[in-house]
């Protein structure tokens, strides 16, 4: 093979573009299971707080005829807070980078911004999902789930509650771990429904959601077990739904929780009506920021907390192995 003396081939080229899609693949998962589903409402201050009531215990109520009547004494509800956490994700292009012809545009000023938009929606996932206390002060922390559950709770051997007092929500401490099975997650939906829950999602690392499907070799439940209907709300996607003895629960996986064994290990029994997360500042950008260099700056900042209106409408599976077989 031979081409004519002196062709100028394309190798030998430097201007030529790079063959790039002009469409960013973000490779990093952008659902938000728990936060999608829960609702959102406005706090009022760095502390919001709520009150929490419960129903007298079902009786026997048999009365005298002509009786006196006798009054009970009211019991006042319990009053609960969280305290808002301040989440921020900031940028800075220079305005050369912005008029150059870039592949793709993920360095552009607006792709940025709506990446870190992306992350900081993933970020109030993270804080949901994680084992921390509520702090109060300059540098607030939300107290995450994991920190509120006193209720329908199953944990391992030596692992015990968290839960709210004194203002605050403390961490739950780490049991020994163990496999998740189809008993230990009926048992705790036993216990959640007799305390008054009506549990409607399991909100699962990816490997437990890989366990779960284990489950369905019993033939008692695999007639029970079928994908969830996506319709408009995408975070159903890779959902199944479990019909156990007390009601129809959602598994649904959540990448978030791969990132560590700690958040990986719980399962969260969730009731949607029972959670809201409370946006004192709602995420937007800062305007009017100091520009003092040849280039754009930017700030994406919000301000809420978790609220955790009832716990005892919700349920865990605490210390199971959440990456793999044995972590």
């Amino acid at each position: 093979m031979a081409v004519v003396t002196n062709t100028f081939q394309s190798t030998s080229a430097v201007g030529n573009r790079e063959e790039l899609s002009d469409v960013v693949n973000r490779i990093t998962p952008e659902d938000t299971p728990i936060y999608s589903s829960i609702g959102t409402s406005s706090a009022k201050s760095t502390n919001p707080e709520w009150e929490v009531d419960v129903l007298a215990a079902p009786g026997a109520n048999v009365q005298l005829e002509g009786d006196t009547f006798d009054f009970a004494a009211i019991t006042p509800p319990v009053r609960v807070g969280n305290h808002t956490q301040i989440l921020r994700k900031d940028w800075v292009v220079s305005n050369t980078q912005d008029a150059v012809d870039n592949a793709g545009r993920n360095e552009k000023t607006k792709e940025v911004k709506l990446k870190r938009g992306i992350e900081l929606r993933k970020d109030v996932e993270f804080s949901i999902v994680s084992n921390v206390a509520s702090v109060a002060g300059a540098t607030r922390v939300s107290g995450g789930l994991p920190s509120w559950y006193t209720s329908n709770v199953s944990r391992g051997a030596t692992g015990a509650n968290g839960g709210f007092s004194s203002g605050v929500t403390t961490v739950a401490s780490a049991g020994t771990k163990r496999a998740f099975t189809k008993t230990l997650l009926d048992t705790t939906m036993q216990a959640a429904y007799q305390s008054g829950a009506n549990v409607k999602r399991a909100v699962v690392s990816p490997y437990v959601k890989s366990v779960f499907t284990t489950f369905m070799s019993d033939s008692n439940v695999a007639s029970f077990r079928y994908a969830a209907s996506t319709g408009s709300n995408t975070i159903l996607a890779t959902a199944d739904v479990y019909e156990g003895d007390f009601g129809k629960v959602m598994i649904i996986p959540n990448r978030v929780m791969a990132g560590s064994a700690a958040v990986a290990s719980n399962v969260h029994l969730i009731d949607p009506d029972m959670l809201s997360w409370k946006w004192l500042r709602k995420i937007a950008n800062v305007k009017d920021l100091a520009n003092v260099s040849d280039a754009k700056k930017g700030v994406l900042l919000g301000e809420g907390a978790l609220c955790v209106k009832n716990e005892a409408g919700l349920g865990v599976v605490a210390d199971v192995f959440g990456l793999t077989a044995s972590t």
